[in-house]
């Protein structure tokens, strides 16, 4: 099952869910909502879950590039010292020795650019997921919001008189009750007043 479906069904358990009395709040089973977004989060795009993978391993790409292109450098020095050391023909095993280094330098920094392209590109595609994911999500919660507007408008129409007679009879003022009446007082005495 996909993203877009698990939130469809979120959003149909709020719509459906009971709403509580007097308030906007609704009420929703705390363990079944836990248990979708797990799912959802189960169910991320594999391109996210190996974009994860290429950012943390962009790092050892370039030191390992770095690094091939740095022997890279020491193998061509070491054999330029050793052509050198042949008098005879010193001045081929300079040209060569130049060449030597200067191919092994260019293979570096092309090592180098591939290098960041692949994680260039790697990001590149994860951005795009994850901005798909993101309208997705606001999507669902626009339709979430349209929904609990939706419910408040029905409320509010619950509580209107529903014809036009019971507008008419409806007080103009919130209706309070009247305040209790003060005890009548005592008409008799207390005690007969023959025996004081």
């Amino acid at each position: 099952m996909d993203l877009a479906t698990r939130l469809a069904q979120l959003e149909e358990l709020v719509r459906e869910a009971k709403s509580m009395p007097l308030s906007s709040s609704v009420l929703v089973n705390r363990d079944e909502v836990l248990q979708m977004i797990a799912e959802m989060q189960e169910g991320l795009p594999d391109e996210i879950k190996q974009a994860r993978w290429i950012v943390r391993d962009r790092e050892d790409l370039l030191a390992k590039a770095r690094a091939d292109g740095e022997r890279l450098i020491e193998q061509a020095r070491d054999e330029q010292r050793r052509m050198a050391m042949r008098e005879s023909i010193a001045q081929r095993a300079e040209e060569e020795s130049t060449k030597i280094l200067a191919d092994a330098e260019e293979t570096t920094i092309g090592m180098r650019r591939e290098a960041e392209d692949y994680v260039d590109g790697k990001l590149a595609q994860f951005e795009i997921s994850l901005r798909r994911i993101l309208e997705d999500a606001q999507e669902t919660a626009r339709g979430v919001a349209r929904t609990l507007d939706q419910v408040e408008v029905g409320r509010e129409r619950l509580r209107a008189p529903a014809t036009e007679a019971e507008q008419r009879l409806a007080p103009d003022e919130p209706f309070e009750a009247p305040a209790p009446a003060a005890a009548p007082a005592p008409t008799t005495p207390l005690f007969d007043e023959d025996e004081a």
